[in-house]
């Protein structure tokens, strides 16, 4: 088992570190699969990349510290993974703009893995609204503030064309949700309160294109 730390976990963790959990995560429930019972920070760090001392720094802020000479016992690993970041708890949340992204979205069974349940889908084009994807409904936008409160949906995925994002960034958090994930290349703007989480595939393929650039220079 490993050895804990007097030092509470922080309320909120440095991005940087909540980026880099996951993937601790993914690797360590590889090897719960394959039957290893320890894993150092050292063989994780050649795994996924990520410099040895940084991965116990990380690990640390989660009260995590492994046995010297032993390493982190993998299944206690990846159990405190998963409690922390919630991905066992279960969130339900509500897509709007079941474009072809949107559509994916729905249809990604990874994201349940992870917690995320989309339990309604929303847009405005007629040929969608009463439709349904993987057994998620899709319902006109114009129901959205009388529907969520029969949901129990406390995340709002969008998937909207850019120039709509902040109208309906706007209309869902009047509605009552009270976090974001915002997949369109707008940054939009939320009351103090509200949780945004922005995920633009874009930007990352600025910075691929960007990187692929400068390697043939």
């Amino acid at each position: 088992m490993e050895q804990k730390s007097n030092y509470p976990v922080p309320d909120i963790l440095p991005a940087p570190t909540l980026s880099r959990l996951p993937g601790y995560l993914a690797y360590v429930s590889l090897l719960k699969e394959e039957g290893v019972e320890y894993v150092s920070s050292t063989q994780i760090s050649k795994e996924i990349n990520v410099d040895a001392s940084m991965i116990a720094k990380d690990l640390s802020f989660l009260n995590i510290k492994g046995k010297t000479r032993i390493g982190y016992e993998v299944a206690t690993l990846e159990h405190k993974l998963q409690e922390f970041l919630g991905f066992k708890r279960g969130h339900n949340a509500v897509l709007i703009g079941v474009g072809s992204l949107g559509g994916s979205l729905i249809q990604d069974s990874g994201l349940v893995k992870y917690g995320l349940r989309i339990v309604a889908g929303f847009d405005v084009r007629e040929d969608l609204i009463g439709s349904s994807i993987c057994g998620v409904p899709i319902y006109d936008m114009a129901e959205f503030g009388r529907l969520i409160r029969t949901l129990d949906a406390g995340i709002g995925i969008i998937a909207v064309p850019m120039d709509m994002a902040q109208k309906v960034c706007d209309e869902i958090v009047e509605a009552g949700i009270r976090a974001l994930w915002n997949f369109t290349p707008m940054r939009i703007k939320a009351p103090a309160g509200i949780v945004v989480q922005d995920t633009s595939i874009y930007a990352d393929l600025a910075v691929m294109y960007n990187r692929l650039d400068n390697i043939h220079r």
